[in-house]
């Protein structure tokens, strides 16, 4: 159904010296604009082959921070549980840590306590992920796990794409895992075609200066998949969110509307972007990310203008956003929760990014009860 041109643009990661190149998916919601339901069908159609499965007991672990849609949207329809690995610190959790050697931000981690009471009850995990280059961040983290429970696994793998080699392959085959994937890759010349890139894209600045969102709405219920999850209940609190933000905002009909998530937070803006075009808006989704990405003026690159950013999760951490369209609305949707220690400077940035070329802009906070 997709094709390798349709799911493959390569870019170049900025400063990174451990992988030069970064595959950048367009119908994934991450870093280019896409129609929320195009990437949900995308994720659909991988969690089509996991129907072998289906009489067992599976938990589906999503990798942050861009297969966290990925991940859900595969265990709603597989109707598993699911958590999410995470950089973010969760108050009250014990972690199981591994790392991801080619990323910027190399330690990912699990939430233990949730995972010691579900393991008993659990036949196989499936790993979701956008991408598999080598496998070796679901090594480490298969390590990890048998170290600490100590029992007879089984694993799977689901990706957007798999890049592995065939040794990779064999070892992961030879040792029962099932590999799952809508496009087998190569990726011998993609640091070459990185190297190629001309840096000579829009760089913007961190903007902090005054500004107000035309309203902030909070919305109570929140799940955070980073804890084990229900689905079924999941999705009942996403039906909730897209309920109250279509009730809240005064969204012109039929208007061209930009739903924004932030870092791990995709799923959420996603659903309620597939609500909207429900309704006839035209929409499309991205969302922030702590990947920093060179962009070109090149019609033939995938990013061509890049927003520094604060972030709205950590006060010192940097966060970008990339190729921001001009749209009738803005719609922002985050489980970050609100801090008064950083004044605000996450919500300030992205605001000052987005109000360059648009002038309605909403931000909706998915809050605790």
């Amino acid at each position: 159904m997709y094709t390798e041109k349709d799911l493959v643009k390569i870019a170049k990661r900025d400063n990174n010296k451990k992988r030069n190149y970064l595959v950048v998916n367009p119908f994934q919601g991450k870093h280019i604009p896409v129609s929320p339901g195009k990437a949900m069908g995308v994720f659909s159609e991988l969690a089509r082959q996991l129907q072998i499965y289906r009489e067992e007991r599976v938990l589906v672990v999503g990798f942050a921070e861009t297969a966290t849609a990925i991940g859900a949207r595969i265990a709603m329809e597989a109707g598993a549980c699911y958590i999410q690995t995470t950089r973010e610190n969760i108050p009250g959790a014990d972690y199981l840590v591994f790392s991801e050697q080619h990323s910027h931000a190399v330690e990912q981690r699990l939430v233990k306590n949730d995972l010691d009471s579900v393991m008993d009850n659990v036949d196989r995990i499936v790993f979701a992920e956008d991408e598999v280059t080598t496998g070796n961040t679901i090594r480490n983290l298969i390590t990890v796990l048998e170290q600490y429970y100590k029992r007879k696994m089984k694993f799977a793998v689901a990706s957007l794409l798999n890049g592995m080699s065939e040794e990779a392959v064999e070892q992961f085959t030879g040792r029962g895992i099932g590999l799952h994937y809508l496009i087998k890759t190569r990726h011998e010349g993609y640091p070459e075609m990185a190297d190629r890139t001309v840096d000579d894209g829009i760089y913007h600045q961190e903007d902090t200066s005054g500004g107000e969102y035309t309203d902030c709405v909070d919305v109570r219920g929140w799940m955070d998949t980073r804890r084990l999850t229900d689905m079924v209940q999941y999705q009942h609190a996403c039906q909730r969110l897209s309920e109250a933000t279509v009730k809240r905002l005064p969204l012109k009909e039929n208007g061209k509307i930009l739903v924004l998530g932030t870092e791990e937070c995709m799923f959420p803006g996603l659903y309620v972007g597939m609500r909207l075009e429900e309704m006839g808006h035209l929409v499309m989704f991205h969302a922030t990310t702590r990947s920093p990405i060179s962009v070109s003026g090149s019609s033939a690159y995938p990013l061509h203008e890049r927003y520094a950013l604060s972030s709205m999760y950590e006060k010192d951490r940097k966060t970008y956003v990339y190729d921001i369209g001009s749209y009738d609305a803005v719609v922002v949707i985050t489980d970050a929760q609100k801090n008064v220690q950083d004044g605000g400077r996450g919500e300030l940035t992205l605001l000052n990014a987005l109000r360059k070329k648009n002038e309605e802009i909403y931000l909706v906070r998915w809050c605790k009860e």
